[in-house]
């Protein structure tokens, strides 16, 4: 079993973690859907309103961001501020944790746009293969 103060190296070390790599595969659906990253990486630069957020955002619906902000706000990954004036003006954030998230979501968005042509290419040649074996 691996200890919390070890790294984790292996998706099998990290399942032995938690018995059975709920951690993991929550926090991988998370990011996964379609708004999360869009959200974060938008938050990258300070505090938005909802209204300014919506914005920035080329097609996410209000309900689609209304649900993303409550789930990273739920999971500590954004702050939302209310603020007592007329009319209410709420504002999001990214936390400390949140920004952690960010800087894997550059990683990650590095590494996809640094492989995209090899991807493609690997897309090519197995869709060439099936068509092969069909035809």
């Amino acid at each position: 079993m691996t200890s919390s103060a070890a790294p984790i190296t292996t998706y099998e070390d990290s399942c032995a973690a938690v018995g059975d790599g709920r951690a993991v595969r929550e926090v991988l659906d998370r990011v996964g859907d379609k708004w999360t990253l869009l959200v974060v990486a938008t938050l990258r630069n300070g505090r938005l309103r909802f209204s300014e957020l919506q914005r920035h955002i080329p097609g996410i619906s209000q309900r689609m961001l209304t649900l993303t902000v409550r789930q990273l706000e739920r999971d500590g990954l954004v702050s939302r501020t209310v603020h007592a004036e007329v009319p209410p003006r709420v504002e999001y954030e990214l936390t400390e944790l949140g920004g952690t998230l960010l800087q894997l979501s550059i990683a990650l968005g590095d590494w996809a746009i640094a492989n995209q042509p090899r991807i493609e290419q690997a897309r090519q040649v197995y869709d060439a293969a099936a068509a092969a074996k069909a035809g």
